[in-house]
């Protein structure tokens, strides 16, 4: 989930600016540490083949602790060597290899340890120099599983565990991922299963040994492991098997309904109804059902990582968030992982990427992933109603950071937050590629439906665009200009203008809402979706009326909506909320605060605690509590009706 932010270098020579530039270039003229630093002395990658195959094995057997023990085995050439560990992770659009929990490296030849340094400016590259008599390397080091949820993410616990590749490998610089033959293997705690993507070629001792694959196949094919396992096939009989694999703290977590069951096999059928095609030989739904492993979404060609609670399938029909996860992240095999922007692909994990056209990669991913969910029947048509209500209200009255920010200049957050929580969220903005791009493919949908008189849809552009190539692997990249190209081979408009113009202005894309023939509404009903929300995961928003947001577990202050009514009587994020009215802070208290000041004069009391200090803020907000909906428009078509009937 990042972004190379690729902005235009720009001088600007006061004389300070002059005398500081002539500085630079005379150190670098003597040799000096600037000079070092630009001329990073890491081999550029070559699409060439590395000679021999890596040998890899895990002990992933220390649960009690959560530590990952490595062995990495590696033929080399005499001379200088350069390895690398992965730092922009595909699906994550960032830097975000995990050196931090890489530790204990040592390096071996023929019995003899070899001397390793780290690189003075790139901290994910290490060098070794190999002596004129070795032929192969052996490295030794330790990935450590956080401990505690603050510190995520939990990967490893006493009744399961998340094995990603990346995070247990250094690799060769110089080279394609793709021209490095890998062999793994991993050890797993005694009577553990096991489900990756990858293929087995044999299991010995609690030792299970792969195929030899490449690395970037490797990479892109995680483990989720159990002492609790259960496997569903999700399509019975079918030439390319479609799967299941799960994981959950206890076997009753586990337990499926026949019609979940249903439901899971309709999104695969609803997603080949959708885009045509496969581009994958199976294919592997990883998930764990956990309230102490990390809870994750990131997509894979032939897999994806899916974790969320434990309690998913007991309450399954109450919630929304976790089925649309699973279909976000399976639409990622046809939107992401086959078709990738330009930007996105790298020849090797060291390689910086570029998020220019996250809005597609990820907003028309959020797009079908409700969509599917609803037409799969995980979803019912009303939870996606009050699902999107809640998204569209968010840019009515959340998101007043487009005043200052474009949704395009959001396309950068990975690289400039990191997913960190944020201090005033609602003016910073974050990742808003996701929803607000969702909104902009409702907006390319209804034009479409709306320009042929209902004969053609997005989904004509999901198959033409996604669909092809079917059965095979190969990443196909596009541009901005291969979508608007596609776009008008579905019906021509000038679509450049239709997406630039919602890109890079500052009003959130809110006309789909009412193209569809529905309108964004406020009540003070809390919907089903609201109401589910408000639990210790997520906590409970009060952004439409007195404009903030609060942590359920402690009554934290996550976020305040900014010159919200709350923001203009001094509350800030990071404070505690204790009392209400003189009543002890709970969610009841405060609605029915909010409730009792609606149409009167009297300012809602808060009294709020922030480093050891209390103090007592008075909130003139008097318009009651309010909740979003959407609305029939009469006499316009009913769009949303359309787009989410399942497919025949």
């Amino acid at each position: 989930m990042s972004s190379k932010y690729r902005g235009t270098r720009i001088a600007v020579f006061t004389q300070f600016g002059a005398i500081a530039a002539a500085a630079l270039l005379a150190l670098a003229c003597s040799g000096g540490a600037w000079a070092d630093a630009a001329d990073a002395g890491i081999p550029a990658p070559l699409d060439t083949p590395y000679p021999g195959t890596l040998q890899l094995s895990v002990d992933a057997t220390d649960v009690a602790q959560g530590i990952f023990r490595a062995t990495e085995t590696i033929p080399v050439k005499p001379g200088e060597l350069i390895l690398l560990y992965p730092k922009w992770i595909p699906g994550n659009h960032e830097p975000s290899g995990p050196i931090d929990k890489f530790a204990g490296l040592t390096v071996t030849a023929n019995g003899q340890a070899l001397a390793w340094t780290r690189h003075q400016y790139d901290v994910y590259a290490f060098r070794v120099d190999v002596p004129q008599d070795v032929s192969e390397i052996t490295l030794q080091f330790q990935y450590l599983s956080a401990r505690a949820p603050g510190a995520r993410p939990v990967e490893m616990t006493d009744k399961m565990l998340n094995l990603t590749w990346h995070k247990m490998l250094l690799y060769p610089a110089g080279y394609y991922a793709r021209d490095i033959r890998m062999q793994a293997s991993v050890k797993l705690p005694p009577g553990w299963q096991f489900g990756t993507a990858l293929e087995m070629q044999s299991a010995s001792g609690g030792v299970i040994r792969f195929k030899p694959t490449t690395l970037n196949t490797l990479v892109d094919s995680p483990m989720y492991a159990g002492e609790y396992f259960k496997r569903l096939d999700l399509d019975p009989g079918a030439r390319v098997p479609v799967h299941m694999d799960m994981v959950a703290d206890a076997p009753a977590d586990l337990e499926t309904s026949d019609a979940q069951v249903a439901a899971l096999r309709a999104l695969v059928t609803q997603a080949y109804r959708l885009f045509g095609s496969q581009h994958y030989d199976h294919y592997d739904f990883l998930v764990s059902f956990s309230d102490y492993l990390s809870g994750k979404g990131l997509e894979h060609h032939q897999s994806s990582e899916d974790g969320t609670r434990a309690d998913f399938f007991k309450h399954w029909s109450e919630g929304h968030s976790p089925g649309s996860l699973l279909a976000h992240e399976y639409t990622h095999s046809w939107n992401g992982k086959f078709r990738r922007p330009a930007d996105l692909w790298t020849p090797n994990f060291n390689v910086p990427m570029g998020d220019s056209l996250l809005w597609v990669y990820e907003g028309q991913t959020q797009y079908w992933g409700d969509v599917l969910s609803v037409r799969s029947g995980m979803w019912t048509q009303a939870q996606y109603h009050e699902a999107l209500a809640g998204v569209a209200a968010r840019y009515a009255r959340g998101r007043p950071g487009f005043a200052w920010r474009t949704l395009q200049d959001t396309s950068n957050d990975p690289t400039i937050a990191q997913r960190a929580q944020l201090p005033y969220r609602s003016w910073q903005m974050s990742e808003d590629y996701y929803s607000a791009g969702q909104l902009i493919w409702l907006a390319v949908d209804c034009k479409i439906r709306a320009l042929t008189h209902d004969r053609k849809s997005l989904d004509d552009f999901a198959r033409d665009f996604f669909g092809i190539d079917n059965g095979s692997f190969v990443t196909r990249t596009y541009s901005f200009d291969d979508l608007v190209q596609a776009l008008n081979h579905v019906t021509p408009y000038d679509w450049a203008t239709f997406l630039r113009t919602r890109l890079d202005t500052h009003q959130p894309p809110l006309d789909g809402i009412e193209a569809s023939g529905w309108k964004l509404v406020f009540n003070d009903q809390e919907s089903k979706v609201e109401k589910q929300d408000e639990n210790p995961r997520f906590g409970v928003s009060y952004t439409y009326s007195i404009g903030l947001d609060v942590a359920a577990k402690d009554g934290t202050i996550t976020d305040v909506l900014w010159n919200g009514p709350a923001f203009k009587a001094g509350v800030s994020t990071g404070e505690t909320l204790v009392a209400v009215n003189g009543r002890a802070y709970t969610a009841d208290v405060m609605k029915s605060a909010i409730t009792a000041a609606k149409g009167g004069t009297t300012p809602i009391e808060l009294l709020l605690k922030y480093q050891g200090q209390y103090r007592a803020v008075a909130v003139d907000y008097h318009g009651g509590l309010q909740y979003p909906h959407l609305e029939r428009i009469p006499g316009t078509p009913d769009y949303f009706d359309q787009i989410i009937a399942a497919r025949m």
